[in-house]
């Protein structure tokens, strides 16, 4: 599969994330299925290291998925494997035994138990993934752990990606400097019901796992699990967080603490700006698109129209053309199964209203609204005039370059 361009999306420039205490980390190329580049990370735990995870609610998970699943209630974490261009889904028995192995192998290396070791795969679905290509590597990568830079682990994780995503904060509790970092991949097969394809987020804060639990799943709801970039939830979505309990500071035990409340705001931060790195590097994406809509029954309500918009190839396709068909728009809401009624429905492009009380606006500006479309990141607002509920969630455009890519994504 040859390399596609970089998104016209993508960054300037990616932030020099700082060292994590506790956390090294190394990279390796194991021809999993890319030929000279990285793809697999090797990440090591200081003891003591709590986990906490999001994983996708597909009823066809992968294997490393399960392995997860099993693993994190123990709460503890020592090291995490994982490999870019074999998913390890809809591989039977020999997908269990791979992750066996892999965790064996894992946890030879970095001398702990098999429960604290961590896996995730990303890439084809349904061919087997030998775990002897792990054997040598793994010990390589033990011998030569590192704690920068944090691109190349995030380099190490892509497959479709153009552009490496990496986030991170730096937060003052108690007088005390606190880091979090994060890295993700995700570019086609986004439309999370969890997490996105992968992230790993570390940080050094003291705190409980059940707390560390709760923090994410709460700020998931509103990263990743709102966004989309073709409606399709993968095999394999993995959200995994990490805290080593190295800051000198009391640890956070409760929710109750309001430290949890600080540090959850600089992680939601953190899941947000990676989430929105996935949709800029959707597969073939010109556009990045903000779909809100106000005025629903429920919050949930809301979600779920806003989502039939941002999922909807007529819309997205519309806003690859440059085309502000609020039609389109209109029918993506009628069909979300969710309460709206036709005459009371009003739509903006950015601050241009485009339709109002079930017609087109009467100061419409095709010319102005046209302009409006040429931009890379656009808003798209529909207001319902029935209740208080709101919600907003972010997509690309669709363009051939989705097509492209993923007719020829095995070959």
């Amino acid at each position: 599969m040859a390399a596609h361009p970089v998104s016209p999306l993508a960054p300037k420039s990616y932030p020099d994330l700082p060292p994590v205490a506790g956390v090294r980390f190394a990279t390796a190329e194991a021809g999993i299925k890319y030929k000279n580049r990285t793809d697999v990370l090797l990440m090591a735990f200081d003891e003591g290291t709590v986990a906490a995870g999001v994983l996708t609610r597909s009823q066809c998970s992968s294997a490393a998925v399960d392995w997860c699943r099993t693993n994190l209630p123990g709460g503890l974490a020592r090291g995490l494997v994982v490999n870019s261009g074999n998913a390890n889904a809809f591989t039977g028995i020999k997908g269990k035994e791979s992750v066996r192995k892999t965790a064996e192998i894992a946890a030879a290396a970095l001398g702990c138990s098999t429960a604290e070791i961590f896996l995730a795969s990303t890439g084809v679905i349904g061919e087997p993934l030998d775990a002897g290509k792990f054997a040598g590597v793994l010990d390589d990568c033990a011998t030569r752990l590192v704690d920068t830079p944090w691109i190349e682990s995030a380099r190490a994780i892509m497959t479709t990606d153009t552009f490496p995503k990496l986030s991170g904060a730096v937060l003052e509790i108690d007088g005390i400097e606190i880091r979090i970092n994060g890295i993700a991949k995700g570019s086609g097969m986004i439309a999370p019901d969890m997490a996105t394809m992968l992230s790993f987020v570390v940080t050094d804060m003291p705190i409980a796992a059940d707390v560390l639990q709760a923090l994410l799943a709460r700020h998931t709801r509103t990263s990743f699990n709102a966004i989309t970039v073709d409606s399709d939830t993968s095999t394999s979505d993995t959200l995994l967080a990490f805290a080593t309990g190295k800051a000198a500071i009391d640890p956070i035990l409760s929710l109750d603490d309001p430290r949890a409340e600080i540090f959850g705001e600089a992680l939601s931060d953190v899941l947000f700006e990676l989430a929105i790195h996935v949709v800029r590097d959707g597969e073939g994406a010109t556009k990045q698109v903000s779909v809100h809509v106000e005025g629903a029954v429920s919050d949930d309500s809301a979600f779920r129209i806003a989502k039939s918009i941002a999922d909807s190839p007529l819309v997205k396709t519309a806003i690859a053309g440059e085309d502000a068909n609020w039609g389109r728009v209109v029918m993506a809401v009628g069909k979300a199964g969710e309460p709206a009624d036709r005459d009371r429905l009003s739509i903006r492009f950015g601050d241009l209203l485009v339709a109002r009380e079930g017609e087109r606006a009467p100061g419409y500006d095709e010319a102005a609204t046209s302009a409006y479309m040429k931009g890379e990141e656009l808003e798209l607002t529909v207001s319902l005039g029935l209740g208080e509920g709101r919600a907003t969630v972010y997509t690309c455009d669709l363009t051939h370059g989705y097509i492209t890519i993923n007719g020829d994504y095995r070959s």
